[in-house]
């Protein structure tokens, strides 16, 4: 389909919104005209409000005047003076894809990067575009595959995709405004009839009576009826152009393995899935790791360690050959699965230009470090920039350790408790096992139906892996109250344990395998903390 017919594609599509909304009204005022036809009465007045309130998101969505510009995703403007070379290749690659360069570049956090252009006159006129980059997929390419990343995003301005595509943004955002707008509606008739049902239980039990349980089924049905139906519209909107969104990505694949060559482009896409897999186990296990002792890393690592790990874990630069999305991430995906693309890709004939440009995408900057710094002051929340810094990433391990394991309350902790009716501390913990007690404090953990029902060995074997993990919280919590605990840092692995006197062992004597035991032992259907108190501070061996 070409550029002239996806835009009139576009207008009907955009037509029928408008359509839509004054069938519904017509619906509305056919309601109004049939009750008051019948008198006038309460019921009237009732309904002639309902159909006023449920009016009213519609005509605003019909009304909206002009598209709201879309604000800037957080990010780091970077100018010509500040990194010459990535934006002489943007140039370059701009030109050779037959297309005007962005105006700006702005580096953000993501894995993704994009060109958006913001037209006028409904996509008539050509407006300002950006280009906005993620550093962590920045960090992940060589500079072939950022060509290729690149080509793939200027051969949608080639393929003329984005023409008029003000008509497609602006149809999404007002079906997207009156949706919102009636499930806004029906989310406080909700939150009103919770209320006021919540103040009648409150009275009822003032008064000694049995408070009635609080049922909000049914409020706001006919609002969000109406926003069923427009939802219903949008997907159909979508439905109707996913098979040309799909056409175009392949077409813009072909761009880009022209400008970077086909086994870059190939590379690239196999590349990005990879790439987003491991920046979100970054995120949640190294970047994020001190927040909970209030630290973060040191300045510049907070985006800047997503290398080390990929550096670690991923030392061949074309990334691990892993199995492919067959499928789309969505039924109303724009982007084809990722394994098909690579195939299509992967099918053109050889151009000679396998190996080319292996250098680290990131060389491209002026000073990475520079910049990694100058992107966490402008990603980062006020309230995140104001942590202190820790001195490297050993000292924000063991802080968010022992943050975490001071204020850890098991399961155990609160089975202890309730048994003893004093406070849980592992003294008396190992106390009440050394008494026999260990089996009946477990019939106070949080247990399954089955576990429940279990008696004897059945029992001790359902519940022993829960008792077995809260115990060694408790042994470690004790270890690092009394400062005698660290942790070895890893970007391969999870971090290890190391506890006092460990590191002069013989490298054979593993101290994972000695604790493990000693845990065994004291949670075994004999239970022995011999073996466990023996590797705990005297002040613990004898209470």
């Amino acid at each position: 389909m070409g550029a002239t017919l996806r835009a009139l594609r576009a207008l009907v599509l955009l037509l029928g919104f408008y359509l839509l909304s004054l069938v519904l009204l017509a619906v509305l005022a056919g309601v109004d005209v049939l009750v008051f036809s019948q008198g006038h009465g309460l019921l009237t007045a009732k309904v002639g409000f309902v159909t006023v309130v449920l009016a009213v998101p519609v005509v605003r969505g019909m009304l909206m005047l002009r598209t709201p510009k879309g604000e800037d995703p957080p990010g780091l403007p970077v100018t010509d003076t500040d990194e010459p070379r990535l934006w002489a290749l943007v140039r370059e690659l701009a030109a050779a894809a037959g297309t005007r360069a962005p105006e700006r570049i702005l580096l953000t956090g993501e894995v993704n990067a994009s060109v958006s252009e913001e037209p006028r006159l409904l996509g008539l006129l050509p407006g300002p575009r950006r280009l906005t980059l993620g550093m962590p997929l920045l960090t992940g390419l060589t500079e072939a595959q950022l060509r290729s990343v690149l080509g793939h995003e200027f051969g949608h301005f080639t393929g003329g995709d984005t023409r008029l595509s003000a008509l497609v943004v602006r149809g999404r955002v007002q079906i997207g405004r009156v949706i919102g707008q009636f499930h806004a509606k029906a989310d406080g008739k909700v939150a009103a009839d919770r209320a006021r049902q919540e103040r009648a239980s409150a009275k009822r039990a003032a008064k000694g009576k049995t408070a009635r349980e609080i049922d909000t089924t049914g409020v706001g049905a006919t609002y969000r009826t109406m926003a069923r139906i427009y939802t219903a519209y949008g997907k159909l909107c979508l439905r109707a152009s996913l098979s040309t969104a799909r056409e175009q990505e392949y077409a813009a694949d072909l761009t880009a393995a022209r400008l970077a060559g086909r086994d870059a482009t190939a590379a690239a896409l196999r590349r990005i899935p990879a790439l987003t897999a491991s920046h979100a186990l970054y995120l949640d296990s190294y970047a994020t790791l001190g927040l909970p002792a209030g630290l973060l890393p040191p300045r510049g690592e907070f985006f800047g360690g997503f290398g080390r790990l990929l550096a670690a874990r991923e030392p061949d630069p074309a990334g691990p050959r892993a199995r492919l999305p067959e499928m789309p991430a969505g039924p109303y995906d724009s982007h084809p699965p990722i394994a098909d693309r690579v195939r299509r890709i992967e099918a053109l004939p050889a151009d000679g230009r396998a190996g080319e440009s292996e250098a680290s995408a990131p060389a491209l900057l002026t000073d990475p470090e520079r910049t990694l710094g100058a992107l966490e002051d402008a990603v980062l929340q006020d309230e995140l920039l104001a942590c202190p810094r820790a001195t490297g990433w050993e000292e924000l391990l063991n802080a968010s350790m022992a943050a975490g394991l001071s204020t850890a309350r098991t399961p155990l902790h609160r089975a202890l408790t309730a048994y003893t009716g004093r406070p849980a501390t592992l003294s008396a913990l190992l106390d009440a096992i050394d008494d026999g007690r260990l089996w009946r404090l477990a019939e106070r953990l949080p247990l399954s139906d089955e576990a429940a029902a279990a008696k004897g060995r059945a029992f001790r074997e359902f519940v022993r892996p829960a008792l077995r993990r809260s115990l060694r919280t408790m042994v470690l919590a004790e270890f690092s109250a009394r400062s005698l605990l660290r942790w070895e840092f890893s970007w391969t692995g999870p971090a290890t344990v190391r506890l006092p006197g460990w590191d002069t062992r013989p490298r054979d004597d593993s101290p994972e395998a000695e604790l493990d035991a000693a845990l065994d032992a004291a949670v075994a259907d004999r239970p022995d903390t011999g073996r466990l108190r023996a590797l705990l501070p005297p002040v613990i061996q004898h209470v």
